[in-house]
């Protein structure tokens, strides 16, 4: 069995943070579409990114284009909306109770999905989308 922690996690920390940077970037310059457009787009846009770096970099996978790319096409969408989907309620739970903007509550949720996407992320690509044989 595979350990839980291995040398691909620095490789897919990166590659994160490149690719977290971009979908940060384009995610607070579509706020104005609202919490689920502007987070969606800034996730495609990264996970595109993400697709091409951790296939080759991080993961090495040896599987077709197309197969890999379905397999991941699915981890990132199971993640995203996951993620998202948890991230909405916590934080209600634990911002509903500050004095913090509706706008500065939403941001702080955003930063709260993309760390549990992270997370999910990574054991979606390493255990299922990259999986070596």
């Amino acid at each position: 069995m595979a350990k839980l922690i291995d040398k691909s996690i620095p490789k897919f920390l990166l590659v994160g943070v490149g690719n977290t940077l971009l979908s940060m970037v384009l995610m607070f310059l579509l706020e104005g579409l609202g919490y689920w457009p502007s987070t969606a787009i800034a996730y495609v846009a990264g996970a595109v990114m993400s697709f091409f770096l951790n296939r080759s970099f991080t993961f090495k996978s040896e599987e077709t284009l197309k197969r890999s790319a379905v397999k991941f096409a699915v981890n990132v969408a199971v993640c995203y909306v996951l993620a998202y989907a948890l991230a909405q309620p916590i934080a209600g739970w634990v911002l509903g109770r500050t004095s913090l903007s509706r706008l500065w509550q939403e941001r702080l949720t955003k930063l709260g999905g993309m760390c549990l996407y992270t997370v999910l992320n990574y054991f979606g690509q390493r255990f299922f989308a990259f999986r070596k044989g």
